[in-house]
């Protein structure tokens, strides 16, 4: 029997995956002695597994994480304010289940946003949506979307993401319209989604950031309300990357 008609007509189908695992099946003679109904479950499974991959790369595109970051390549460490049974709950993505958010503070360099880029990989390989932005892109992009009749459109988009990351929050106060964008973004949100925020600033400071004690009220509700807190500590990880490199260099 000719099986390349058969491999073409298979990638004609986009069955992909399945075309891949047939020719390598050809070279292996190992291959060639197992049943019928193992060789098609092993194609089965290498579509499905290319499949599964080719989604986890759309959603991974889509969400447009600043850093390659992975929980497993996270430093973890009692001196960092991180606790490994912490770090291997969250690894379950239970808490997006639950709805639940997770709030990260620290100080400049203690691998915030590689920590909620981490937590963002890990929804975009177990099947939720994501985005990223970093908070003053959020409001650009909310202020713009105002201005072009979009904005329904963007707020219903946000609602709909399984997660939402927002990073280098609180670097500046809020002004008016971006407090009630806010107030929009988590009030969608509650109950219904889970959101990731990032600030170099205590969470206790986040009321006087927000400004306005009705609007602050109300959007500090809905964020903290069943929300995970960590607190990163110690040195600047990019500051002790930058020392380590200087001293591989001059040993």
């Amino acid at each position: 029997m000719l099986i390349h008609p058969t491999i073409d007509n298979m990638k004609g189908l986009k069955l992909f995956g399945m075309a891949n695992a047939l020719e390598a099946q050809l070279d292996l003679k190992e291959a060639r002695e197992l049943s019928f109904e193992e060789r098609l479950g092993l194609l089965i499974d290498a579509e499905k597994i290319s499949r599964d991959n080719k989604r986890t790369e759309s959603r991974l595109r889509t969400a447009k994480l600043r850093l390659a970051a992975t929980l497993e390549d996270l430093d973890v460490k009692a001196s960092r304010g991180l606790d490994r049974g912490v770090i291997t709950a969250l690894s379950t993505t239970n808490w997006i289940h639950s709805k639940q958010n997770i709030l990260i503070t620290g100080p400049t360099g203690a691998g915030k946003t590689y920590l909620a880029c981490a937590l963002a990989q890990k929804a975009c390989r177990n099947g939720f949506s994501v985005s990223y932005f970093r908070a003053t892109k959020l409001f650009e992009d909310l202020a713009i979307a105002k201005a072009d009749g979009r904005y329904s459109k963007l707020l219903t988009t946000l609602k709909r993401k399984d997660l939402i990351v927002i990073d280098d929050f609180a670097l500046a106060p809020l002004i008016e319209e971006e407090r009630r964008d806010l107030l929009e973004v988590v009030e969608d949100r509650y109950d219904n989604r889970s959101t990731v925020i990032a600030s170099q600033l205590p969470e206790k400071h986040w009321h006087d950031i927000i400004g306005e004690p009705t609007i602050a009220d109300a959007i500090l509700d809905r964020i903290v309300h069943n929300a995970h807190k960590i607190t990163l500590k110690g040195e600047s990880m990019r500051k002790r990357r930058i020392n380590n490199d200087n001293s591989e260099t001059e040993s």
